[in-house]
């Protein structure tokens, strides 16, 4: 008995391969490494904070950071365009500040005629500033969405309804973006405004059949106002283009006149000086000129002296043309 306690003394003490400690230093560093590397995606950026204290921004791509939560990484798409939607909610979307808790309520709103209308409409908007956009404002989706309803019952409140519906939606989306993005710059909130656009603008339903007969009706007028607006433009520059022909035709037959009388005139004048120096000369001359422009236009004439008594033995009669041939 006392041999085999004896030989199970001499036996060496069984040990583990590598000890607990270690291990737990070696998990330790893994988790360290796996959580000092992070990656942004292409369309955000990366704010670090440090013990809840802003430090950085990063761009898109792997960047490192201290482990154990000593650093926090919040991403914000900054290159995607980001919308809200008033009045309406579109199925599928991601940003939770996109749709607001009462469309009915938000489309209902009171013209500056005392009339009611359902707007609804979309604001596009970007992240520009991301650290604007995480610290200067509590909730800056939140107050976006209440500034631009703010500003589009402002701009509505000052028009009548038939503008609203017809004729006014591209003066109110202008005059809603400019104090939408000054509104933005004013309380920092890190965006930028670029677009709004009406989407439905109707009246309320138990009005709707009446209002649809005036827009149909002013349509019907607009219509026949460019018709007109068409036949005008088509009528009189024909009739302006015919009274400039007559005036050019005019005018041409006026300077023909008045040429030729001033010729007449200058002709005249210079007969008249030579009839002056000469006056028998002169007459003979033009008495033969009279003579040679008319003569040649008469068939046949037959000059006789008043003193002939008997002019039948004077004058032989024309030949025949038979007599001619002969």
């Amino acid at each position: 008995m006392e041999y085999s306690n004896t030989v199970w003394e001499r036996l060496p003490e069984p040990r583990l391969p590598v000890s607990l400690p270690y291990l737990a230093l070696i998990f330790f560093v893994l988790i360290g490494l796996w959580s000092s590397f992070f990656t942004i995606p292409a369309e955000s950026e990366g704010i670090v904070l440090r013990f809840g204290e802003y430090i950085h921004k990063v761009p898109p791509g792997l960047h490192f950071k201290f482990p154990f939560g000593i650093d926090k990484i919040i991403e914000v798409p900054t290159q995607r365009q980001q919308k809200l939607e008033f009045g309406f909610a579109t199925p599928g979307y991601s940003n939770p500040n996109q749709v607001g808790d009462e469309p009915e309520l938000e489309k209902s709103m009171v013209t500056g005629d005392l009339n009611s209308a359902l707007v609804e409409w979309i604001v596009q908007y970007r992240i520009t500033e991301p650290e604007k956009y995480l610290f200067d404002v509590r909730d800056p989706g939140l107050t976006l969405r209440d500034i631009s309803e703010a500003m589009m019952r402002e701009v509505v409140g000052d028009r009548t309804v038939d503008e609203i519906i017809t004729i006014g939606r591209q003066e109110i989306e202008d005059n809603v973006l400019i104090r939408l993005r000054e509104l933005a710059k004013r309380y920092q909130l890190g965006v930028t405004i670029n677009q709004v656009q009406l989407k439905n603008v109707n009246p309320p339903v138990p009005v709707q059949p009446s209002f649809n007969e005036v827009n149909r009706a002013q349509q019907d007028r607009e219509n026949m106002i460019n018709i007109a607006n068409g036949e005008y433009n088509k009528a009189v520059p024909r009739a302006r283009g015919e009274a400039d022909q007559k005036i050019q035709a005019a005018e041409g037959y006026r300077f023909k006149r008045v040429n030729e009388a001033e010729g007449d005139a200058k002709a005249f004048t210079s007969v008249l000086e030579q009839y002056i120096k000469a006056p028998s000369v002169t007459r003979t001359r033009i008495y033969l000129e009279t003579l040679g422009h008319v003569l040649p236009q008469a068939r046949q004439q037959i000059i006789v002296d008043d003193s002939v008594q008997q002019i039948l033995p004077m004058l032989p009669f024309p030949a025949t043309s038979s007599e001619a041939g002969k």
